[in-house]
């Protein structure tokens, strides 16, 4: 069983609700913006305390205005003269205030869309840089649509907390801080009154905010499922219409649809009613402080005040009008916050996704044997145009070792679990230019060999070696651009057929390209395309058949010219009479190179060197084809019963 197969039954394992750390996560996310971003984040803060003093100064004024009328009514009622003047005055200055938080609210929303898009394009950037540092054991136990889901998902999550919630944050904090101080100062009786209501206010979010964010954690969670299983069955239409599957397939879909529907259905369900919660208890408080503000005045507790800010006298009428005012003011904040809480959690999720996605151990390689081009000259190497070598560093400097292909395996035991071993005391010997073949039953582990010489995984125990150099002290990078490697699944990239060749030689011309695959007998179908070697090739290559995206992934090794070749069922998927033209071209591919073949079609390996025939792990025969035949064992048994 692979280890995709049994991290894909493990997904009914149960799910963290919510962010394990939310202040570190949010602490690495404010990194992102305070580091980079700085500068812009300044101007926004500015920008938010204008807002925030305006809102609040606008809302205090109400008192200024309320009691130049009360004032300028109690002049009219003596038989005395109105002035006007003082009023207007009043007025203007809250028109300017207002013209002063708007343009500060404008413009600190559009430069937290430029930092929001600026962090999630860096964001980006970082997870896909770190994923290609990632050991291929990653991708064999993570689907592909759980993986697209950071980039996608997650980072959607991110957009809305970083473009509204954290200047809402800063916002609230800063109007929350001046109503508290305007409040203070016109009574702190009333101020009190306020705080006591606002404590109900934070229960309310405690309890009803706090089961939303777990479900709005656990709907992050279940997505990923969801659209991975919906990724992976779309990629499997044809293997699920072949096999009749789609009424199981459609009740595994339920479950995954229901889970996720659930967390969904229940995140919003006490979303929903947490507003209606929060306003009532905002008029709750508005009741209250007019009860408390008119009793104030009934027993003279509130007297005529003055303005700190504008200087103007405030009578007790004036004072109830802007407590009301500013009461409002300082819930309102309360509440839009409270609002953000779904999105903040739902975002911390997703970035606690996206860290741990960043946080994978990358690809490790402490190899200090490196691969130049170079030649000897008068008995000195001179790095430069020439051959391949290897540079081993030494005590006195650096020696040079002539990059042939001698490959060999002793004594290897590996396990991908470090359970089930699937290598068992494993000897191979691959001289320089030796053809050899292997194979055996499907999970025998002729597979894991060609892993284990590209280091796609480390070995348990035992040795391999590289022209006499342990590969564990070879440059991970270095050694796979002495391999060439030919998968039974072929991988092709949206791009033209030559850019898809050149895969394997990034410098390659366009001669060498067509040279490559007029080797690989892909040239005459090729140049039968629409547009030739410029035929852009899409959906991993769904306008070509099985066979053709073979030939091109074989042209693709032999633009790269390895001193080895890894072909792994690299014609099981081409008709008879192609692979008889191919096996021309790859014969002439094969000379003088290092070649290891595994192959269930046993035509395709009797011309080899060396012949193993591997069961559980273990190499149980070896030889050529004609001292197998003649042992009469396994391998003759296979050609028997053709």
């Amino acid at each position: 069983m692979s280890l995709r197969t049994e991290k894909l039954k493990s997904k009914s394992r149960p799910m963290p609700m919510m962010a394990k750390d939310p202040m570190k996560t949010l602490g690495r996310l404010l990194r992102y913006i305070f580091v980079r971003y700085w500068f812009i984040f300044i101007v926004v803060f500015v920008c938010i305390l204008l807002s925030s003093f305006a809102s609040v100064q606008a809302s205090s004024m109400i008192s200024d205005i309320t009691s130049a009328i009360d004032t300028q009514l109690k002049v009219r009622l003596d038989g005395g003269t109105v002035d006007y003047s003082e009023i207007m005055k009043i007025i203007l200055t809250m028109i300017a205030i207002f013209a002063v938080g708007t343009v500060a609210l404008f413009a600190y929303n559009r430069l937290m869309v430029k930092i929001a898009q600026g962090v999630l394009r860096d964001i980006r950037q970082d997870m896909f840089g770190k994923m290609q540092s990632f050991p291929v054991r990653y991708f064999d136990t993570h689907t592909f649509g759980e993986t697209m889901s950071h980039f996608t998902n997650d980072t959607d999550a991110l957009e809305q907390l970083i473009s509204n919630s954290i200047p809402q944050i800063f916002n609230s904090t800063m109007t929350i801080i001046f109503c508290l101080v305007s409040m203070f100062v016109m009574s702190w009786q009333l101020t009190l009154v306020v705080l006591v209501t606002v404590f109900a206010m934070f229960f309310a979010i405690k309890g009803i905010g706090g089961k939303s964010a777990r479900y709005f954690s656990a709907q992050q969670r279940s997505y990923a499922l969801f659209d991975g299983y919906i990724q992976e069955m779309l990629q499997g239409q044809k293997v699920v219409k072949v096999f009749c599957y789609e009424e199981n397939n459609e009740k595994a879909f339920d479950k995954v649809n229901d889970e996720y529907c659930h967390n969904l259905t229940q995140a919003h369900k006490y979303a929903n009613i947490f507003m209606p919660v929060m306003a009532n208890l905002t008029y709750v408080q508005y009741g209250v402080i007019a009860i408390v503000g008119a009793v104030m005045v009934a027993t003279g507790t509130l007297q005529l005040t003055e303005n700190v800010i504008s200087g103007t006298q405030q009578t007790a009428l004036g004072v109830i009008v802007a407590f009301l005012a500013l009461s409002r003011t300082f819930t309102r904040p309360i509440n839009m916050v409270s609002q953000q809480f779904n999105s903040i959690v739902l975002a911390l999720a997703g970035a606690e996704r996206i860290f741990e996605l960043m946080d994978t151990e990358p690809e490790t390689d402490n190899g200090n044997v490196t691969l130049v081009t170079g030649k000897y000259v008068g008995g000195v190497f001179k790095e430069g145009d020439g051959d391949y070598y290897w540079k081993v560093p030494t005590e006195n400097g650096c020696s040079y070792v002539k990059t042939e292909g001698d490959i060999k395996l002793e004594n290897v035991n590996f396990s991908y679990d470090g359970v089930k071993p699937i290598l068992k005391n494993v000897n191979v010997y691959a001289n320089v230019g030796q053809k050899v073949a292997l194979i055996g039953k499907t999970g025998a582990g002729k597979t894991t060999i060609s892993n284990l010489i590209n280091r796609f995984y480390d070995i348990d125990d035992g040795v391999i070696y590289y022209d006499g150099i342990d590969i564990k002290n070879i440059r991970k990078k270095d050694l796979r651009k002495t391999l060439g490697v030919v998968l039974q699944e072929v991988n092709l990239f949206t791009a033209s057929v030559k850019d898809n060749i050149r895969y394997g030689n990034p410098a390659a011309t366009d001669e060498e390209v067509y040279a490559a695959a007029r080797l690989a007998q892909a040239d005459d179908f090729i140049r039968r395309l629409p547009e030739g070697y410029d035929t852009i090739i899409t959906g991993n290559g769904a306008n070509l058949s099985q066979g053709q995206r073979q030939l091109i992934s074989i042209a693709r090794v032999a633009v790269a010219d390895p001193p080895v070749m890894i072909l792994d069922e690299a014609t099981s998927s081409i008709d008879t009479r192609t692979e008889e033209l191919v096996q021309k071209g790859m014969d002439n591919l094969m000379k003088g190179r290092t070649v290891f073949v595994i192959a269930h079609r046993l035509s395709t390996i009797k011309n080899s060197d060396c012949i193993m025939v591997m069961s559980e792990g273990m190499i149980i025969e070896r030889g050529n084809h004609e001292e197998l035949m003649a042992k009469k064992g396994v391998y003759y048994n296979l050609n028997s019963s053709k």
